[in-house]
């Protein structure tokens, strides 16, 4: 499947395999209900996809926080002697889940999760020690804008609906039991086969629809995010991504998170911490086909925002994308 020119049927499935998988009994045939094609025809493309590299796994996007978490973006200074050491420590790292070398002094750039009761301050001071780090500094999310990717659509197809309107991070939530037994166990990626959750609920001693119901239950709660696919962008032909901050004025930061989020091209935004060496609070990453493209997008957000007071960090690797395994 070639990794820049998906047809049609295909590349709706890869929108609908992010951001519209349905919790169901037989999840591969409703979705091929939705595109005029076979549940099997559906394992089939998403076979391919997995052989081409563009979907990674199906599984779910959980909240950090929620469940205990501490999470936050963390950047590196790194020196051409110490990259390749530092980049195999962090992609082995399992509370890592992106790492990415970017044009900047602060070449590395990674999102940390460390859990309930560790101490952040020491975790950053153990990843610098064994990175080899001249500096470092972690950035916490003050606000969630956005954050929800679909590399299937097509990226000049006007605004993006998504926003988060309750975008202010929550703090850990009570789990049940129960709760807590599904959210281990459902972070595994869902089989390719007409029944996929069955395994899952037999694992756990559950009838598949108490597990769906159960599961529909934490999506509600938004313990779970989402459920869907993880793309690998630049498989998927959006060869070009850049971290973009902009140093917004607090009384603007709500009307320029919005303006960000609605931009399809913008998978993540968010309002974050700063730092004495790092002034700008805003973040919003744009993907596209090529670097230009890109430019034109942030150029489109400076006169949307009316801030001319920037940095676009294109990556030019990216050694870790997966998904943090959280156990509660």
């Amino acid at each position: 499947m070639p990794d820049a020119a998906l047809d049609a049927t295909p590349r709706r499935l890869l929108g609908l395999l992010q951001s519209g998988f349905p919790m169901s009994r037989e999840p591969y045939a409703d979705l091929g209900a939705k595109l005029g094609i076979g549940g099997d025809d559906v394992v089939s493309l998403i076979r391919e996809m997995k052989t081409a590299g563009i979907v990674r796994q199906i599984s779910p996007v959980l909240d950090a926080r929620k469940l205990g978490y501490q999470s936050t973006l963390v950047a590196l200074m790194i020196n051409k002697g110490h990259l390749t050491g530092a980049e195999r420590y962090i992609a082995a790292h399992p509370g890592i889940s992106h790492g990415y070398q970017r044009e900047h002094a602060f070449n590395i750039w990674a999102t940390l999760s460390v859990p309930p009761g560790a101490d952040l301050r020491a975790e950053l001071e153990d990843l610098s020690s064994r990175t080899g780090a001249e500096s470092i500094f972690a950035l916490a999310a003050v606000r969630v804008f956005k954050l929800r990717t679909n590399f299937g659509a097509d990226e000049e197809a006007g605004k993006d609906s998504f926003i988060q309107e309750d975008n202010y991070l929550p703090g850990p939530v009570a789990l049940s039991p129960a709760d807590r037994k599904i959210i281990n166990l459902l972070q595994r990626d869902l089989p390719l086969c007409r029944d996929p959750f069955a395994p899952l609920a037999a694992d756990l001693e559950m009838s598949v629809p108490s597990l769906l119901r159960d599961c529909r239950s934490l999506l509600k709660r938004s313990i779970i995010r989402r459920y869907g696919a993880s793309i690998n962008h630049y498989n998927a032909g959006f060869k070009a991504n850049a971290m973009t901050c902009w140093a917004v004025p607090p009384g603007q930061v709500d009307l320029a998170g919005r303006q960000m989020a609605g931009l399809r091209q913008v998978s993540h935004c968010y309002e974050r911490e700063t730092n004495k060496l790092w002034h700008y609070n805003m973040f919003a990453m744009v993907h596209s086909q090529s670097k230009v493209a890109c430019l034109r997008v942030i150029e489109k957000i400076c006169g949307d925002i009316d801030i001319s007071d920037y940095v676009a960090l294109f990556s030019t690797r990216e050694f870790k994308k997966t998904r943090v395994v959280y156990r509660v």
